[in-house]
């Protein structure tokens, strides 16, 4: 009786324990053999249990569902649960603000690749846009009447020559160029659209402005769809715009700017309508000199929405609801930038973070051009060395001032490009002279890749050179495959295939050294299907990507979003890249990742439209995906 006693009052303390606090009631050890449990425990059960965490972190149970606080308003995974991966700190902290600790960019000594994609374009690439339905619209001047591809149906265009005599125009000028197969659809241009400018609509329409003749108050629209061609309006523009610049403002309309003897800027209208008059801005009489100069301005938009506006060797900053200048900044020594002194200019990466400062900082960078004279020395066969110098200003500083470097070489009439990784490359153009028809010699052949954010000795990298020679009249585009097309180049009243600098036809590809084959292991790919594509401004969005990789620290991980340019005479006109703000960096399956970021916070930053997104490791960008913010 006492043993069954004793028995059911250990039953009854064993249930009491189990109850409390859900902790399993621990019985007293049994003397003699408490040292062997503890060293099974060490032995075996604690590598056990970190067997388990291991092989549920790279093995995730596939049916079990995700962290519902994490998949609030990120939209549809794939199967598998969520964690946070090397680096993190908690969702909604904002480690991007520096990524400190970040393991810095792949090194590699690759100096990048060029290929041939077609040998003849049918229209020379003067002027190129990349669309969002991922072709490329490429277009030339009608004024020569001659292309290498005629338009089709036999149709013919009716025009009078100079001597008002009716002739016929039968060739294409523009067209749709497939950028993966070299395929090239026909456009029709009526007025001539040469030196003109343009920009993407929110809803991804190409619209150009200006040109020659009776294009120059012409505005031209472009859709995406198959067999979409260019709608003409040519009375729109209240003043002539030849070799003038176009932008795109916080409200989504366009922005145009100067032309030859046009000291004015105007505000597109909508489509059909047309401006009675422009707005007069003496910025440009005071700032154009015997050879101009100051033609093609670099505009761009500045984070609070003004423009800040550069003509020759001087700049300022313009409220475009006021239209009143609110800065003036310092003079830019060393010699004029604009046409035909053409030097290169775009914005340094704007950087966001999921808690943005009051003022987002905005740098602009100008390199290259040439001495005051060059031109009119060049129209005596006089070729004077290009300029060297890199010009950097923060615009949004109270008192910003440019600090200068010098590149490997001069360059003039060069393009500039923002690649996703936060580099810039700087390519075509030449080394003596300037801008215009038989202006310059010594072909600048080699590409250079700028790093803004290393040490200040240390940024230039020459690249392979091609073997054409672009000069005036050369064009460019970033591709969404992160490799860079390069067209045109036609020194040459007409199309002239024995000059010296012949009429080019040829269209390149060059792939920047973040393109190196050993560096391909490492080059995310993003999953389009799981991934958002709409997005609103300040708020979060997903992108999922695959990533070949044991061990991804969050801090290598970063999201960049570019805006596809209009590219012509060495400036490309709304190119804009952002690095969004970053909120974590998740692993929903094995080599399978998610990061979560914030949208641009307002339409000054980033105007609404199409831009192209890539996931960017230690340097490294994944092909794009398109995204469209409203």
């Amino acid at each position: 009786m006492e043993r069954e006693r004793r028995g059911r009052k250990q039953r009854e303390a064993k249930e009491k324990g189990k109850k409390h606090c859900g902790f399993k009631h621990r019985e007293a050890p049994i003397e003699g053999i408490s040292s062997m449990a503890a060293l099974l425990r060490t032995f075996i059960v604690f590598p056990l249990f970190l067997v388990t965490v291991h092989s549920e972190f790279w093995f995730p149970n596939p049916f079990r569902g995700s962290n519902d606080d994490q998949d609030k308003n990120l939209g549809f995974k794939l199967p598998g649960i969520t964690i946070p991966i090397l680096g993190s700190d908690g969702i909604g902290s904002d480690t991007d603000k520096v990524d400190q600790g970040a393991n810095p960019p792949f090194e590699t000594d690759y100096k990048g690749l060029w290929m041939l994609l077609s040998a003849d374009s049918g229209a020379n690439a003067m002027h190129v846009n990349l669309l969002p339905n991922n072709k490329i619209v490429m277009f030339d001047a009608t004024a020569f009447r001659m292309s290498t591809l005629k338009l089709p149906n036999g149709e013919c265009i009716p025009y009078k020559d100079d001597k008002k005599r009716d002739k016929e125009d039968c060739w294409s000028h523009g067209v749709e160029f497939d950028y993966n197969t070299g395929y090239k659809r026909t456009l029709k241009m009526v007025f001539d659209p040469w030196c003109s400018s343009g920009g993407l609509t929110a809803d991804g329409i190409l619209i150009s402005t200006g040109g020659w003749k009776d294009g120059t108050r012409t505005v031209r629209y472009m859709d995406t769809c198959e067999d979409c061609d260019w709608k003409e309006f040519q009375y729109t523009l209240a003043d002539a715009r030849w070799y003038a610049t176009q932008i795109t403002l916080a409200d989504g309309g366009f922005f145009v700017i100067g032309g030859r003897k046009s000291f004015s800027y105007e505000y597109v209208p909508p489509e059909g309508k047309s401006n009675a008059e422009s707005i007069k801005f003496p910025f440009l009489y005071q700032t154009t000199d015997i050879e101009e100069n100051n033609l093609y301005p670099f505009v761009h938009l500045s984070s609070d929405g003004n423009v800040f506006i550069f003509a020759n060797n001087r700049s300022v900053l313009l409220n475009p609801k006021t239209n009143k200048i609110i800065k003036e900044f310092p003079i830019l020594e060393g010699g004029s930038r604009n046409y035909p002194a053409s030097a290169m200019s775009a914005l340094l990466p704007i950087k966001l973070y999921v808690q943005n400062a009051a003022t987002i900082a905005v740098e602009v960078i100008i390199c290259g051009g040439a001495k005051p004279q060059a031109y009119t020395l060049a129209q005596k066969s006089i070729f004077i060395p290009a300029l060297q110098d890199c010009n950097r200003l923060q615009i949004t500083k109270p008192n910003a001032q440019w600090k200068k470097e010098t590149m490997p070489t001069p360059r003039v009439m060069g393009d500039m490009l923002n690649l996703p990784n936060g580099d810039l490359l700087i390519l075509n153009g030449a080394k003596q002279g300037t801008s215009a028809w038989f202006s310059a010699e010594d072909p600048n052949l080699n590409p250079i890749l700028y790093s803004p954010y290393k040490p200040m000795n240390q940024r230039f990298k020459v690249l392979n050179p091609t073997i054409i020679p672009r000069m005036y009249h050369s064009a460019v585009a970033l591709l969404p495959d992160g490799k860079v097309l390069v067209g045109g180049s036609n020194p040459n009243p007409g199309y002239n295939f024995t000059a010296k600098y012949p009429t080019e036809m040829r269209i390149e590809k060059f792939s920047p050294p973040y393109l190196d084959p050993a560096l391909a292991i490492h080059r995310p790919i993003i999953i389009e299907e799981t991934s958002e594509t709409t997005l609103t401004y300040e708020k979060n969005f997903m992108v999922q990507f695959r990533l070949g990789e044991l061990f991804v620290d969050k801090r290598d991980v970063k999201v960049s979003m570019y805006a596809p340019p209009f590219t012509t005479h060495g400036y490309s006109m709304n190119q804009r890249l952002l690095f969004l703000g970053k909120v974590d960096v998740l692993k929903v399956f094995p080599t399978v990742y998610q990061v979560n970021v914030v949208a641009p916070p307002t339409r000054e930053v980033a105007p609404a439209g199409y831009y192209l997104i890539f996931v960017v490791y230690r340097g490294v960008p994944s092909k794009a995906m398109w995204v469209q913010i409203k």
